[in-house]
């Protein structure tokens, strides 16, 4: 039975040749083209996650990772930086009501970058903390209004511990560093924040948002997708991205080697049997990453919908499942590159950019599978988690 489109993927559609035909463009200018956001915030994307009281919309998790990836066949630059914003929502909404009202009150389209690896350098203060430091990868932050940045506060105890604070826009500057390799069009570029004042009420510990003791947790008793912890949902994007280039990878090599010839011999490249094994194993490996990972993304939204909160065992398996996808995906990109001729290599070739944006799904901290196949094998040998795998 053929798959029903969702309503967001119906509109979003239309607007992918646009997006694609900018996909130079975002590489040129290492973020992602205004008119693309224009576009997608134009089809009301942005409020995927935000909740509904502000305009939201609180689609499902399997409903948005099917948009991501639909997205990242078309530019994976903007797929990347844009799932961010989204699901950055999600993650404000566990914020403090009134920091939710800062944000969206006055805006409700307002969205919010991050870079909340724990290199902010604090100061307690009365009420809060002044926060400075370099805060890099910052993806589609030319585009927020807001950042959620990461440092150690200590508690009473004094023990560090790993926290996100919300700043606007007002408090940090920009630095244009992204040449990067994959991902060009994603604009993660560093945050200059100096001795920026975050109160208490902008302040979240991420292990709160981890196990349902965040300021914002039960004040939508009704939604379906916020009734669980902030990390699946601020890590979907990755494993729906891999997954998107993968899947338009298998048909940009069938588009170049249908009527590909060797130079030097005029044989057809095609229907050469090498070529149409590696198209079969490919298809095949990226069909079954999808399906693992519409599965495990269809828990994700189960356990919402019924208000179950995920066990540490459950949220192993949705955190390494993806990663191990992404590797999967990775495979089949690699294949089908291999054997995609010189010209591949050509930067007008968009079957390089999909070889260098599948590659960078697979960089991030979430998906480095050879940190997950640990994490995985310490649960399945009944070991307590080690400390230093994020």
């Amino acid at each position: 039975m053929m798959k029903t489109l969702n309503p967001m993927l119906e509109k979003l559609l239309p607007i992918l040749p646009l997006i694609a035909a900018n996909a130079a463009e975002a590489e040129k200018e290492r973020k992602v083209p205004d008119e693309n956001i224009r576009l997608l915030k134009g089809i009301g994307m942005h409020r995927a996650f935000q909740p509904k009281k502000y305009g939201g919309l609180e689609i499902s998790l399997p409903e948005f990772t099917d948009c991501v990836a639909a997205l990242a066949g078309a530019c994976g630059g903007t797929a990347w930086a844009f799932s961010l914003l989204c699901t950055h929502s999600h993650q404000l909404a566990m914020f403090s009501a009134k920091l939710q009202q800062e944000v969206w009150g006055d805006n409700p389209d307002a969205t919010a970058s991050s870079s909340i690896a724990p290199f902010g350098r604090i100061e307690e203060a009365e009420g809060g903390v002044y926060l400075s430091g370099e805060m890099g990868w910052s993806s589609g932050c030319d585009h927020a209004e807001w950042a959620i940045v990461g440092f150690r506060r200590k508690n009473t105890a004094g023990e560090p511990i790993y926290s996100f604070g919300v700043i606007p826009r007002s408090d940090y500057e920009i630095r244009d560093d992204w040449y990067a390799v994959g991902m060009r069009g994603s604009g993660s570029k560093t945050l200059v924040i100096n001795q920026a004042f975050i109160p208490n009420h902008r302040i979240e510990a991420a292990q709160d948002m981890m196990q349902g003791r965040s300021s914002g947790y039960d004040l939508y008793p009704d939604s379906n997708i916020f009734y669980t912890p902030y990390r699946p949902y601020f890590a979907c994007g990755f494993a729906a991205i891999s997954l998107g280039v993968a899947e338009r990878m298998l048909v940009a090599f069938k588009e170049k080697t249908q009527n590909r010839v060797r130079a030097y011999t005029g044989a057809s490249v095609g229907t050469a049997t090498p070529a149409l094994m590696r198209l079969a194993e490919s298809t095949h490996q990226v069909a079954a990453a999808r399906a693992f990972l519409e599965k495990t993304w269809e828990e994700h939204a189960e356990h919402g919908r019924h208000h179950q909160y995920p066990t540490h065992n459950t949220l192993t398996y949705w955190r390494t499942n993806q990663a191990y996808a992404v590797k999967m995906c990775i495979a089949a990109v690699d294949r089908l590159f291999s054997a995609a001729g010189a010209t591949s290599w050509m930067e007008s070739n968009e079957i390089q950019r999909l070889f260098r944006d599948s590659h960078m799904t697979g960089a991030h901290a979430y998906t480095d599978y050879d940190v997950c196949a640990q994490i995985l094998g310490r649960e399945l040998m009944g070991l307590e988690p080690d400390p230093t795998m994020v």
